[in-house]
């Protein structure tokens, strides 16, 4: 059966599979854990199991959707689902939401979560509890949700659920003896896990006769369907052919078809209390639809928006531009196309005289600027080029008013401002106890202040320190597992800005500024930086008939140079014999020509020079 744009559905009333089912026999729950816990692969079984998926159509990872995600190995996107399934012989709809692990798509469980009543905290039973796992159980307790702790992969050789259930009630103070077993792998204690979900996660609030209520979680489009709108209905009944609003949009829009992902799509004829579906009713305008936004109907009692979710604060910021200047407005299609299905990318035109027309664009960390960045080339066909990711500054101007930096090139001069504040991260880090002096040593390197330190066990101890966001989004995830041997992870919260000794590093080329090339960073490292920057530069850009100076300056203070040498001709070459004065009459000439050419001509820095400046690590 195809997606919501194919033809080829069932119509609702003759589908086994579209019924409602009354608020009490619904279950809404996510699974949440740190990368690589087996998320996706319990999805797989919950699918299987339920029946779900037909044997023949049966793969791995059956909610990952996308090819970057099998391609990776990762979830990027949650994946929604309506299951079927028979407990002590009342049958159960089982709305289950796949969420990412990686800290990047953090906003992705945020979401899923507020759409459900109930979480899995899956637990990998041989690694333990891990950096992520934390932060994504302290998520779940803050929005009040039932959580069910589930070690995974106990059939391992090396699986220790019993020193993880120690680890369970220290660190997160739950009780060891409502943690349940299971291999995802085998299908081991699955079937418990589906008979914990339906007694221990309690039904949906709601009146089915209020008003319709329906929270808005997702959205993607179609070419051929417009705008696919992701629903959880919290109160009230949506019908096929109501006339429904989008509050925060102020748009009407008909129910053309609704129904569940079971997992392809199943058109139904109503969605009541909370059931979990899609809506479609040919959305064309994109500012139409808002992730977080409530729909309710457009005629009679209107019910109250919802309160939606909180902004996502990019964490990193950089360019991204067209390669050839006349996908400007493709690049801008498709970076609405995309923000409509991933709602925490920003993005706001900008230009550079280096690089032309194109977007300053806000991630949630460099994993995600460079999925966002594969997404574009691929669903749009764009080529794109991206500048050095850097990270939000704040400064503070001669008024007292503060002023948010996304890129160098917008930072004023300093006669404009008394400070620059950088944002810092308290970041929680889990080590075995033997690998400590080699990780305090790298976050001091970093310019690291210490907080505090705890032991989770006899031989994992979680580290807690106030680090420059700058100083960790390049390449300090690496540097944290070759000192742990792959056995250490990181999680921080969210930033806070603080005043450091900071300044704009500026490339210069023949005394012109090269903008796509300036940074902000600290002043005691402004000089490696300019001369690592130089020395790329000095290999890429071709030799001219004249001497290129290059140069990195703060200020008017030049912190480093480079020369690329001239290209000669021997002019003496024809000049043979007589007076030594003849040579030096042509070579003065040479050089006058030179000079002269130097003044005139104009050093075009080609992409690629770019492209290995913005490649190099620090």
């Amino acid at each position: 059966m195809r997606g919501p744009a194919g033809a080829s559905s069932p119509p609702a009333e003759t589908s086994e599979m579209a019924k409602s089912f009354l608020p009490e026999r619904i279950r809404n729950f996510s699974i949440i854990a740190h990368i690589d816990h087996g998320k996706s692969t319990l999805a797989d079984r919950f699918l299987e199991i339920t029946g779900a998926v037909d044997g023949r159509k049966r793969k791995a990872q059956q909610l990952d959707s996308m090819d970057l995600e099998r391609e990776r190995g990762i979830t990027i996107k949650a994946s929604a689902v309506s299951l079927t399934h028979m407990v002590d012989g009342e049958e159960y709809l089982l709305n289950l939401i796949d969420t990412p692990g990686h800290v990047d798509f953090a906003y992705e469980v945020e979401k899923s979560l507020q759409a459900c009543e109930g979480a899995l905290l899956l637990i990998d039973a041989a690694q333990g509890i891990q950096a992520q796992t934390v932060a994504n159980a302290m998520l779940a307790m803050e929005l009040d949700m039932t959580i069910i702790p589930v070690f995974n992969k106990v059939d391992l050789p090396h699986a220790r659920p019993e020193e993880i259930e120690e680890e369970l009630e220290n660190t997160l103070l739950l009780d060891r003896e409502s943690a349940l077993r299971c291999s995802a792998k085998t299908g081991q204690g699955v079937e418990d896990i589906i008979r914990h979900i339906v007694t221990d996660i309690p039904a949906p609030q709601g009146n089915p006769n209020a008003p319709l209520q329906a929270l808005v979680f997702d959205a993607k489009y179609d070419d051929y369907r417009g705008i696919v709108v992701y629903l959880r209905i919290v109160n009230g009944t949506l019908r096929k052919g109501d006339v429904t609003r989008m509050i925060g949009a102020g748009a009407n829009y008909e129910a053309v078809e609704i129904g569940k992902f079971m997992p392809d799509p199943v058109p139904h004829s109503t969605l009541s209390v909370g059931e979990v579906g899609y809506f479609i009713s040919n959305i064309k305008k994109l500012e139409d639809v808002n992730v977080g936004d409530t729909m309710t109907v457009a005629k009679g009692e209107m019910a109250k928006p919802l309160s939606g979710y909180r902004e996502p604060k990019p964490m990193v910021w950089c360019g991204i531009y067209p390669v050839s200047s006349g996908d400007f407005e493709n690049l801008r299609d498709a970076l609405n196309q995309l923000k409509l299905n991933d709602s925490s990318i920003i993005f706001e035109p900008e230009s550079s005289d280096a690089l032309g027309f194109g977007f300053r664009c806000g991630f949630l960390g460099l994993l995600h600027m460079e999925i966002v960045q594969e997404r574009l080339e691929r669903e749009s066909g764009v080529d794109v080029v991206q500048t050095a990711p850097s990270v939000p500054y704040r400064i503070v101007l001669n008024d007292g008013t503060l002023k948010d930096i996304h890129s160098p090139g917008s930072l004023p001069d300093p006669v404009y401002f008394t400070e620059i504040q950088e944002p810092i991260v308290t970041t929680h880090i889990l080590v075995p106890t033997e690998n400590i002096g080699a990780i305090m040593g790298l976050c001091s390197e970093r310019r690291g202040r210490f907080l505090r330190q705890e032991h989770l066990s006899a031989n994992r101890v979680m580290l807690t320190w106030d680090l420059p966001l700058a100083e960790i989004i390049y390449d300090f995830y690496d540097k944290l597992k070759s000192g742990t041997k792959g056995y250490g992870t990181m999680n921080f919260d969210e930033p806070r800005f603080m005043a450091a000794n900071l300044v704009k590093l500026r490339i210069l080329v023949s005394a012109v500024e090269a903008d796509a090339l300036s940074v902000i960073c600290h002043a005691d490292a402004c000089q490696r930086r300019g001369r690592a920057v130089l020395k790329v530069l000095c290999k890429e850009i071709p030799r001219h008939q004249f001497e290129v100076a290059l140069q990195a300056a703060v200020g008017g203070k030049i912190m480093a140079r480079e020369n690329i040498r001239a290209l000669s001709k021997n002019v003496t070459a024809k000049c043979y014999g007589g007076d030594i004065t003849r040579k030096k009459k042509l070579l003065a000439k040479q050089k006058e020509g030179k000079k002269r050419m130097k003044s005139i001509g104009a050093v075009e820095v080609p992409q690629k020079a770019f492209l290995a400046v913005l490649s190099t690590e620090e």
